[in-house]
Formats: C-alpha cells, sequence, structure tokens
C-alpha cells in the first residue's frame, strides 16, 4: 500500500511539473519581437537564418536551450537566450511551433 501511494504521488509530481514547463504561445508570440530581425515577423526566416514556424516545439526547445548553455555555438544565439527564462523559452518554442 505505502508503495502504490509513493508511487501515486511521483506520477503526480510528475505531471504538474510536465504541466508547468508547457509553452504558452500567446507569450510566446509578445517575446519573439527580438527574433524578428533574423528570422522574419512569421518566423519564415530571413536568409541565410534558418525558418522557425513549424518545427516541432521540442525541437525548438531544444535548440534555444542548447544555444543558451553553449552547446550550440552561435554568440549572437547565445546572446539573445542567455537572458530568458526556462518559461520564456517554452513560451517561444510554443509559439513558433504553432506557426505553419
Amino acid at each position: 500500500m505505502r508503495m502504490l501511494m509513493l508511487s501515486t504521488a511521483t506520477i503526480l509530481l510528475l505531471a504538474i511539473g510536465s504541466a508547468q514547463a508547457a509553452g504558452d504561445a500567446a507569450a510566446g508570440k509578445a517575446k519573439a519581437a527580438s527574433c524578428a530581425g533574423c528570422h522574419g515577423p512569421d518566423g519564415k526566416g530571413v536568409p541565410p537564418n534558418p525558418a522557425l514556424a513549424g518545427k516541432s516545439e521540442d525541437q525548438l526547445l531544444q535548440a534555444m536551450q542548447d544555444y543558451k548553455s553553449g552547446k550550440r555555438p552561435n554568440a549572437m544565439m547565445k546572446a539573445l537566450t542567455t537572458p530568458l527564462s526556462d518559461q520564456d523559452i517554452a513560451n517561444l518554442a510554443a509559439y513558433y511551433a504553432s506557426l505553419k
């Protein structure tokens, strides 16, 4: 019985953590103004910069986290992502993933 309660509590905590990490596309749109110069106002990219519109939320989230951590080297993206919170990054990923 104790093991069942512990397992249930763990699952609930994980579910709550996932829900809080979900991005808000509307908040991401408001934050995306600084991205438009290179990625376009509609996320379709301004060559040589890549399009962001339509990429998966997970793909965008991982890329921004990698730029922020330095795992993916790019001085401009590092400078732009460093001040962003994890929630800001999730919101931006949700916004760009919502664009087609």
